[in-house]
């Protein structure tokens, strides 16, 4: 049976933002909606949403600063809607902590389809999660309970996008997980920019003190993929 989801759309075109709600209630979410970046932040802060839709081209800040301040106050999943089709604009808005991005105007089955995947990468993540398994890796140790990562006993500030991607490397210590592979589980996108993997992979090897000239834990096989070990 289909879980409903909470929604909340942020849109300030009333007619587009209409056909959303509409569309969404038909679907058994439960929406809530706003046309502007200060009262997305609001409703973020007061309500808990499962998805949040959210469009670039607000009346008060644009979308991607919505999207920075978003990120810093929650880790509710974002799908942005915009009607910019630039390959390094949306590049940079997954790299900014984006799920998902769908150009407009799009059809309400392909809303539907993305939402469904984000949802069930969210759901899954916490699904899986048990309080015993908390993963080892030489001094590393990450826990996907409680979201939280440590270097020789060192908690890591990571961001959301950078704790899923160590998370799923640690499950599979020693293992060359393929670029392809990475963006379908970690960012659920079935094709994408190596740009995106290689730029999270730069911040996460800075939060572990290494660099790609000399890995300590993370190892890129050139044209192959990506494997976390412990140092030798």
């Amino acid at each position: 049976m289909r879980r409903m989801a909470s929604v909340l759309v942020v849109e300030d075109d009333q007619f587009v933002r209409s056909a959303l709600i509409r569309h969404l209630t038909d679907a058994a979410h439960t929406v809530r909606s706003v046309g502007t970046a200060l009262e997305a932040l609001r409703e973020v802060a007061h309500f808990r949403f499962d998805v949040v839709i959210l469009d670039l081209g607000l009346p008060d800040l644009d979308g991607s600063e919505a999207l920075k301040m978003l990120r810093g106050i929650t880790d509710v999943p974002v799908i942005i809607a915009t009607a910019r089709d630039d390959e390094t604009e949306i590049v940079r808005l997954l790299n900014a902590g984006a799920d998902d991005y769908l150009t407009k105007p799009f059809s309400v089955e392909h809303l539907s389809a993305r939402m469904a995947a984000v949802l069930r990468r969210a759901r899954s993540g916490s699904a899986e999660a048990a309080p015993s398994s908390v993963l080892r890796v030489g001094g590393l140790t990450v826990d996907p309970l409680r979201r939280q990562a440590e270097l020789d006993g060192v908690g890591l500030d990571l961001t959301r996008r950078e704790f899923d991607l160590l998370a799923f490397l640690a499950g599979r210590p020693g293992v060359v997980v393929p670029r392809k592979e990475l963006l379908a589980e970690v960012w659920q996108q079935s094709y994408g920019d190596d740009q995106t993997i290689d730029v999270h992979l730069s911040w996460l090897r800075r939060k572990l003190g290494e660099t790609a000239a000399n890995p300590r834990y993370l190892h890129t096989l050139r044209g192959v993929g990506v494997k976390l070990e412990p140092p030798r």
